[in-house]
C-alpha cells in the first residue's frame, strides 16, 4: 500500500504528516505501507520550511532530507490512498484523477465539517507549527488504526 499527503508547497503539513505516518508504521512493525508526499503549487526541491524542520525536530523526527515534489498524475496513479490537507487540495487531486483515492485527511480519520481540515502553518510563528505537528499526530493515530485494520490479512 502506498500512501500520498497532499497539501500546497509540500514544505509544511505535507512532509510533517509523512514522517509522522513513517514513524508510527515503523513503531508497529509495519513495513508493507509506504508514504511520501507532494504540493499542489510545490515548487520542485524546494527543503521544508524552517518552522517544519524546528518542530520536527523538537519531536525527534528530522526533516532536513526532504525535497518538495509538485503533485503529478504519476505520483497519483501511484498511489492507493491519497490524505489531502484541505478541501481544495482534494479537489486537485480529483482533477489530476485521483478519484476515489483522494480523501480529506480528517474525514478519513473520521472528522467532519472544519476539523476535518488542517490549517496552513506557513509564514506563522512556531507555535502554530507545533499546533498543526501536534493536530497532524492526533490525525494519523486515527488514520493508522484505519489502515491497519483494512489491510488485508492483517489480525491486528
Amino acid at each position: 500500500m502506498r500512501i500520498l499527503f497532499v497539501c500546497t508547497g509540500n514544505t509544511c503539513r505535507s512532509p510533517m504528516a509523512e514522517a509522522i505516518l513513517r514513524q508510527a508504521l515503523t513503531a508497529r512493525g509495519v513495513a508493507d505501507i509506504t508514504v511520501g508526499s507532494a504540493g499542489t503549487g510545490a515548487w520542485d526541491g524546494a527543503p521544508v520550511s524552517e518552522g517544519a524542520y524546528l518542530v520536527a525536530l523538537e519531536r525527534g523526527l528530522d526533516l532536513s532530507g526532504h525535497r518538495a515534489r509538485l503533485l503529478t498524475g504519476e505520483l497519483i496513479e501511484n498511489a492507493s490512498v491519497i490524505l489531502t490537507m484541505s478541501r481544495h487540495h482534494r479537489t486537485r487531486v480529483v482533477e489530476l484523477g485521483g478519484g476515489e483515492k483522494a480523501h480529506l485527511i480528517g474525514d478519513f480519520a473520521g472528522r467532519s465539517g472544519p476539523d476535518a481540515e488542517v490549517p496552513d502553518p506557513f509564514g506563522a510563528d512556531l507555535d502554530a507549527y507545533r499546533d498543526t505537528f501536534d493536530e497532524l499526530v492526533r490525525l494519523i493515530d486515527a488514520v493508522v488504526a484505519r489502515l491497519t485494520a483494512e489491510r488485508p490479512g492483517d489480525s491486528r
